[in-house]
Parts: C-alpha cells; sequence; structure tokens
C-alpha cells in the first residue's frame, strides 16, 4: 500500500473503492484506519422574511377601546387610510409635543414633531403653564420623515385657532374654535368659507364628531384609554381617527389634521384633553 505523494496526512475517499468510507493516509501511506463518511446534508430552504404582523396593542386600541371595527386596507400613507392611530409620546414632563402616526394594524405611516421652540419657552413650559398663551408649530411629517402638513396655533386667551399649511407655506385652511362654554365647537374653514365642523359630544371634549358643510359625519376622533399609571403620570394623549370614507381636497387635509388640532388646541386647556 506503499504510495509517492506530497499529499499531507489526513482522510481521504479509501483507494480500496468501499463505498462511503474514509482512509487515514498518514503522509507517506494509506494504514488500516477507516470510519464512515459524513454525507453532506442539504441546506434548508431559503425561507422569505415575513414581515411583522399587527400589533396587538394597536389593534385593542382601535377595536375594543375605539370600538371600531375592522377595515379593509387603505393606500398606506397619511391621506389614503380609513383610521389613523395618534399616540402621544409619554413624557413625565412635556417640553416638546411628539405623536407616532399608525394604521390600524400599528404599522407607521407618519409622525408629527413640535418645530420651532427656543431654550427660553422651553424653559417656560417647565416652569409654568403659560404655554396655553404661546404659538405652538408642529410638522406632520410622512413614513420618510418629510412634511407633509404644518400645524400653527396662534397665541390663544380663550379661543384657539389653527392654521393648516402645506410645507412651502401655503395656507389650506383653519380650524377656529366657536366657544368657551359646554361642548367645545370648531369650525373648519378654507377657500373663503366654511367646510366642516369638529363637535365635541361631551363637555370634557373627548370625543369628537368631524361633519362637512351640510352636516353629515365624515369622520370621528376618539380618545382612547391608556391605563391610570400612564394617565396619572405622563402627558401623553392618544386618539383614533375613522374616516368613514375617502374625501376630496381640502377637505381630506383639514380632516386628517383634526386629529392633532384638538390636542394642540385644548391641551393647556383644563377643560380640555387633560
Amino acid at each position: 500500500m506503499t504510495t509517492q505523494s506530497n499529499t499531507p496526512a489526513g482522510w481521504y475517499p479509501d483507494p480500496q473503492g468501499a463505498a462511503q468510507t474514509l482512509r487515514y493516509w498518514d503522509g507517506a501511506q494509506w494504514t488500516q484506519h477507516t470510519q464512515a463518511a459524513q454525507q453532506a446534508q442539504p441546506a434548508p430552504p431559503q425561507v422569505p422574511a415575513q414581515p411583522a404582523g399587527p400589533d396587538p396593542r394597536v389593534q385593542r386600541q382601535v377595536q375594543q377601546q375605539a370600538g371600531v371595527a375592522p377595515s379593509g386596507a387603505g393606500g398606506g400613507t397619511l391621506f389614503t387610510e380609513p383610521v389613523l392611530v395618534v399616540n402621544q409620546k409619554a413624557k413625565l414632563i412635556e417640553l416638546t409635543n411628539e405623536y407616532t402616526v399608525m394604521d390600524q394594524h400599528g404599522t407607521q405611516l407618519g409622525s408629527v414633531v413640535q418645530v420651532g421652540q427656543s431654550a427660553l419657552k422651553k424653559a417656560v413650559r417647565f416652569v409654568s403653564s403659560l404655554d396655553q398663551f404661546m404659538t405652538h408649530t408642529l410638522e406632520i411629517r410622512d413614513a420618510h420623515g418629510r412634511p407633509v402638513l404644518v400645524l400653527t396655533r396662534p397665541a390663544k386667551f380663550l379661543k384657539s385657532r389653527v392654521v393648516v399649511a402645506r410645507p412651502d407655506g401655503r395656507q389650506i385652511g383653519e380650524i377656529v374654535q366657536q366657544n368657551v362654554i359646554g361642548k367645545i365647537n370648531f369650525a373648519i374653514n378654507a377657500d373663503g368659507g366654511q367646510i366642516g365642523a369638529i363637535k365635541a359630544e361631551n363637555w370634557r371634549a373627548w370625543n369628537f364628531a368631524v361633519v362637512d358643510h351640510a352636516g353629515n359625519e365624515v369622520a370621528r376622533i376618539t380618545k382612547t384609554w391608556e391605563g391610570l399609571a400612564k394617565t396619572m403620570f405622563t402627558s401623553a394623549d392618544n386618539y383614533v381617527l375613522q374616516i368613514h370614507y375617502q374625501l376630496p381636497e381640502p377637505l381630506l387635509s383639514m380632516v386628517v389634521a383634526t386629529a392633532l388640532t384638538v390636542d394642540t388646541a385644548l391641551k393647556q386647556d383644563a377643560r380640555g384633553f387633560n
């Protein structure tokens, strides 16, 4: 069995032809030591990555807390989904308003971020409740972080007014508080006239019906309960906006802004969502 070779020592297929057998080569000759060859195992099939399933917390918020029945998929954007879930980032002390906007399954569609606050303004918010008399500006951003709407609430005394504009500054319309006593109502104004309204369903202004110029309900805003601890120890407010059917512009943009407007308009008002 002697063989001239430069092959290093190791296990190699048996030259005597035994099937599925390895024989040890000591660097100079074949030895009597053999072992069964390990069969190569086929690679496991590649399973395509599955998208994340629906978020049960968001589904519970939509279906159980807001009472909104599951609906068909929308277009996957802030302006094409029938249900928008608006959850404010929980903070012990709120110096900047921040929200996440999702569809009814928990997929993030965008966000809302307060912009233009100076260090002095943040300091005033930290030590006092005077921020209701200050101007607040929020950007509604799409899933890629690009602004799609800008909401500005000028400093208020009793009644709020929120200006809704495009990112380039073109004004779309205004949402104007109509009263300070009883159920809070807002007029939705655009193109020189009133195209709809937001009507609180109780004096605490927790739930709102959004109607068109003829008084037909086109959308609904419902505040959802997130537990005693979160409600008592943070400033976060969560809402579900249900749009009943696809709306024309500018009403569509104004309705998308409503779920944020009611919070921005009433947040610092003790009669509002707080």
